[in-house]
């Protein structure tokens, strides 16, 4: 079955409501600026490992969605961010007041569409859910701590985006585990499924902003390092530092710096010469093979285990 399209055209059908236009056209709008729908389609892949019949899990699958797209919407105020897949983030569209509320609304809808789950199983889904949006605001919190915080370590980054990235991915597969009937144990090795890709995702972000290819990474290359952001490899790199390297790093990192890409070069060089790059690609496959291992010890068949195997190997490979 093709999920990708289920789900989009089961997106176009929402109704998050009509007027006031300004409240809900930002709703659309942000809703319709596309993406890769990885989450919910993470619950459509957990629940098929189960039953051929998924047209239940629908509608839940679309409240992960809809939830991310409202931590995108407030993420993107927080940061002051001009543009959001290639267009104006709904601050600048609208306002931020506007933002706000349409934001505020988009979390409401996301518990609305998992009401119409099993009764027997609505109790444990909204208690996880809600765990999972708090874990959320504490991983964005962490990682606006971690802005003005001189000393972050390495557990500390990789806890924060375990709680800001990762968990999401978990609850998804879980979500679907739990709709399509999996056992408790099933439900669990599929969460920390998700959360292991989760780490591993952010780990390659974090790996593409250095060394990505421009012309498919999406973004501008570097822009971690420009902005001084305090990702896994800087982190390594602060640890591992002799002088040489640390008088480099405090040269450039918290430093006005006129030319950007000459810091993005000094940078790289310094990562370079520690063998961050193999390192943090090391890191990448541990998690991913902590992941696969959760997966093959899901009861269920390695044809319906498949898809979910090669999303993972996709996101893992992925460039952009």
């Amino acid at each position: 079955m093709d999920f990708p399209a289920q789900l989009t055209a089961a997106l176009a059908q929402l109704d998050y409501g009509q007027a006031p236009d300004t409240l809900y056209a930002p709703i659309r709008y942000i809703m319709g600026l596309g993406g890769k729908r990885i989450r919910p389609l993470l619950t459509l892949l957990a629940a098929q490992l189960y039953t051929d019949d998924v047209a239940h899990v629908v509608r839940p699958a679309l409240a992960t969605e809809v939830f991310h797209n409202f931590t995108l919407l407030h993420d993107d105020l927080m940061d002051n961010a001009p543009l959001r897949r290639g267009q104006p983030t709904v601050h600048e569209q609208w306002n931020p007041n506007i933002a706000i509320l349409s934001g505020d609304v988009m979390l409401v809808r996301a518990y609305e569409l998992l009401f119409d789950i099993d009764p027997r199983l609505l109790p444990v889904v909204l208690r996880r859910f809600s765990q999972t949006a708090a874990e959320v605001c504490e991983g964005q919190q962490w990682d606006m701590n971690f802005e003005t915080e001189t000393r972050v370590s390495i557990p500390q980054y990789l806890d924060m985006i375990r709680l800001k990235t990762a968990v999401l991915l978990g609850f998804c597969l879980e979500l679907g585990a739990r709709l399509g009937g999996a056992s408790e144990a099933d439900a669990e090795h599929l969460r920390q499924f998700g959360t292991a890709i989760g780490v591993a995702f952010q780990l390659r972000d974090d790996l593409l902003d250095v060394y990505g290819d421009a012309a498919t990474f999406g973004k501008r290359v570097g822009g971690d390092i420009i902005s001084d952001k305090k990702t896994f490899l800087l982190l390594t790199a602060l640890a591992q530092a002799g002088p040489a390297e640390v008088a480099v790093l405090r040269q450039h990192i918290g430093q006005p710096v006129p030319d950007a890409e000459a810091k993005v070069a000094a940078v790289r060089a310094v990562y370079d010469a520690l063998n961050i790059r193999a390192q943090t690609e090391a890191r990448i496959n541990d998690f991913y093979d902590d992941a696969l291992a959760h997966l093959a010890q899901v009861s269920a068949a390695a044809a319906r285990k498949e898809p979910l195997r090669h999303l993972a190997a996709q996101l893992m490979e992925r460039e952009s």
